[in-house]
């Protein structure tokens, strides 16, 4: 494994698909809320129910903290597993209010890796979430695993892994590991080259894979 081999798969998944624009969301608290909302469903779900909380005026920390939580799950049902998410919102909410004052700003001092231990630390906010939450929200420089990205380096033997399934803990640290050992720490490139992985696991790399067309189709792989 080297920094070269990364950089160009990232040079070849930025020339096919371009820029992906991400993170979708008009401030930060939306895309934390967002990244909250998108475990386990898609994010056409998660537009849906934003914009019930958009559209009840309730997308602010004071609101979704003052809101009862059957109230909010009601909203956010087309988000699927809503009474679960609500509970998860709470949560974070009411962390966020008890130790940071409901301030984003106040999130600005907290080294990251700190931050990352207290997002872990809330029931319901898992790896892929915190670090979500770290590098779209917050300007963090951490890079964000899912499952499309542990089948891709599984694929592409960029990890040592037949299944290309992420495992609790070691799994989805190693591969966070391998990205941010071999590329500069930069935001932009994190937030581009997680975004590039989830088009291409979308697109080709499914679970019965596309290699044929992919863009990756010359690089050596395994398409089990």
């Amino acid at each position: 494994m080297s920094a070269g081999q990364l950089k160009e798969i990232y040079n070849l998944l930025l020339k096919r698909f371009g820029p992906q624009h991400w993170w979708p969301g008009d401030t930060p608290f939306e895309v934390i809320i967002g990244a909250i909302l998108t475990q386990n469903t898609n994010w056409t779900n998660v537009v849906k129910a934003i914009a019930n909380l958009k559209k009840a005026k309730l997308l602010s920390p004071e609101r979704l903290h003052a809101i009862d939580t059957a109230r909010l799950a009601e909203l956010i049902r087309p988000a699927g597993y809503y009474n679960i998410k609500a509970a998860r919102l709470k949560n974070f909410l009411n962390w966020f209010f008890e130790r940071y004052s409901r301030k984003l700003k106040n999130l600005d001092v907290v080294p990251t890796d700190r931050l990352r231990e207290e997002l872990l630390s809330i029931k319901g906010i898992g790896p892929e979430t915190a670090d979500s939450i770290l590098l779209y929200a917050l300007d963090r420089p951490v890079f964000v695993v899912d499952a499309y990205t542990a089948r891709i380096t599984a694929r592409h033997y960029l990890i040592d892994s037949s299944t290309g399934c992420l495992t609790a803990g070691a799994g989805y640290d190693e591969i966070k590991e391998l990205f941010e050992s071999h590329l500069p720490s930069d935001i932009k490139i994190f937030n581009e080259y997680h975004a590039l992985l989830v088009r291409l696991g979308k697109e080709f790399c499914r679970p019965t894979p596309k290699c044929e067309t992919c863009p990756l189709n010359h690089l050596p792989r395994n398409c089990f």
